[in-house]
């Protein structure tokens, strides 16, 4: 019985690893175009549940795993809630009194008191810092064994290792996670995937329900000899729910200069729009 519990991360990793290469995978070569008119080198992973298919712009780089960033919140979120690092998503946290500020001014909705859902939505990187050192090294690694997420390499200290430690993680591997978080069969509590699929709702309208996070991650593009050369890395990824179907998406592109930023949510929006994800404005 204890040799089966040691093997379960291992067998549900190689569950999900199963099921992604199942689904047929569908190069897109013309979204190049896209890519090209933004002026971002990337990848896009869409798998489409109506029809099992993987669609795919840069298979080899959607398989490439790079530091998650922000992105981890929503594992992190997970870890809170079954840890009890926090009551509930809407549990405040103090704010340390430390001003943080995003291109030289001051974020006044990082510089408060937080919760997992506030965190979420405006990617505080503190607070999601201070629920996993609540946490631990132990219970969290515990965590990510159980699982299986990305290379499951949490070093560089507690409140790091997604930002600027050993964590990696593929788009491909991004979207067999948000498929089981969204059908409430990763090993937390149905409590904790239930507030977290309730907190990364990112948009909804009339007819459709987007669920997402975005991650950026300094110098972890891995593009140049030197790392600390390498441009950054924009993530987005996530779900969306429209006309009863859903899309299960990750984007990763490397960010070259700040206002690179913005086409990880603009080029993806507008790429899964053409598969029918969102209405045709």
């Amino acid at each position: 019985m204890k040799r089966l519990f040691t093997l379960l991360p291992a067998l549900f990793a190689l569950v999900a690893a199963t099921a992604s290469h199942a689904a047929d995978w569908k190069e897109h070569p013309e979204w190049g175009k896209a890519f090209a008119d933004a002026h971002v080198k990337g990848t896009l992973l869409v798998y489409e549940e109506g029809t099992q298919t993987m669609h795919v712009y840069d298979a080899e780089r959607a398989r490439r795993p790079y530091l998650p960033a922000s992105t981890f919140k929503v594992f992190n979120a997970l870890v809170a809630i079954d840890t009890g690092a926090v009551a509930d998503e809407f549990d405040p946290i103090p704010w340390d009194g430390k001003v943080r500020s995003m291109g030289g001014t001051p974020n006044a909705q990082w510089n408060r008191a937080n919760s997992l859902a506030s965190g979420m939505r405006y990617s505080t990187v503190w607070l999601y810092q201070e629920v996993a050192r609540r946490a631990g090294q132990q219970r969290m690694q515990s965590w990510i064994d159980k699982a299986g997420y990305g290379n499951r390499d949490i070093s560089g200290g507690i409140d790091q290792f997604w930002l600027t430690g050993g964590l990696r993680i593929s788009a491909e591997q991004q979207v067999a996670f948000l498929r089981r978080l969204a059908d409430g069969t990763l090993p937390f509590s149905a409590r904790a995937q239930e507030i977290v699929r309730r907190i990364t709702i990112y948009e909804a309208g009339t007819d459709f329900i987007l669920h997402a996070k975005t991650g950026w991650g300094t110098h972890a593009a891995e593009n140049r000899t030197d790392p600390a050369k390498s441009d950054d890395i924009g993530w987005y990824v996530g779900w969306v729910e429209h006309a009863g179907k859903r899309w299960f998406f990750a984007m990763n592109i490397d960010i070259a200069k700040p206002e690179d930023g913005v086409q990880r949510v603009t080029l993806a929006k507008k790429l899964l729009t053409t598969l029918g994800a969102f209405s045709q404005p």
